[in-house]
């Protein structure tokens, strides 16, 4: 049997298991986004707490995610809560890298700027220094989703849902006559999951630019 003729018999499970992985990586983006944003907020001030969110961020993407999912599991058990609980701290560090370096590379002046217009703080933050940061924070949300699509395959080793089950599968039987077309059923599709979300991260990108991406 080829690989095409292997996922034509099976392209129902296949579309299935991506389905099931698209729909846990994308809560956790959000999540991760929120939450990296929302550290970038408060570090911004502090060159010491940008430096520590900087050094956390490095020290978290050092820790391999299987490691990651394995300390979880004790504590939230096996299944959706571990899976969720990991991605979403493995795709933290390069928001919140992000948002902190975007903030700070905007500089005093268009805070000075705002203030000087009479703009409260809170107004400042939304409609002058958080739209100078988004492109990088845009952009350490793209390095997010890439990572947390590849990384989200592991979580089939705790019984997580996604791709990661077809490439498990050809790994615990390596002789077996599908062997090989499950591993690259599931490697595929795990490459075409995270390109769409990256065109989805680019199309976001044109979409928020001033002028809304219009020539």
């Amino acid at each position: 049997m080829s690989f095409w003729e292997y996922l034509g018999s099976r392209h129902q499970q296949v579309l299935a298991d991506a389905c099931r992985h698209a729909s846990t990586v994308f809560p956790c983006v959000v999540a991760a986004a929120v939450l990296g944003v929302l550290i970038g907020v408060v570090a911004r001030r502090s060159e010491r707490a940008g430096d520590l969110v900087t050094t956390a961020a490095s020290a978290v993407l050092a820790v391999p995610p299987l490691a990651v999912i394995g300390l979880l599991v004790p504590v939230v058990g096996l299944g959706v809560p571990p899976t969720a609980a990991a991605l979403t701290l493995c795709g933290l560090p390069p928001v919140a890298r992000n948002a902190v370096a975007g903030l700070r590379g905007a500089g005093p002046a268009p805070g000075d700027a705002a203030r000087g217009a009479g703009m409260s703080r809170t107004a400042r933050l939304v409609r002058v220094e958080l739209p100078a940061a988004w492109p990088s924070i845009l952009a350490g949300v793209r390095v997010s989703a890439r990572t947390l699509t590849g990384v989200a395959a592991v979580a089939a080793y705790v019984s997580g849902p996604g791709l990661g089950h077809e490439i498990f599968r050809g790994l615990a039987s390596p002789d077996g006559a599908e062997a090989l077309h499950q591993v690259l059923a599931g490697t595929l599709g795990i490459v075409v999951l995270a390109l769409l979300f990256d065109a989805a991260c680019v199309l976001l990108g044109r979409l928020t630019a001033p002028g809304g991406g219009r020539a």
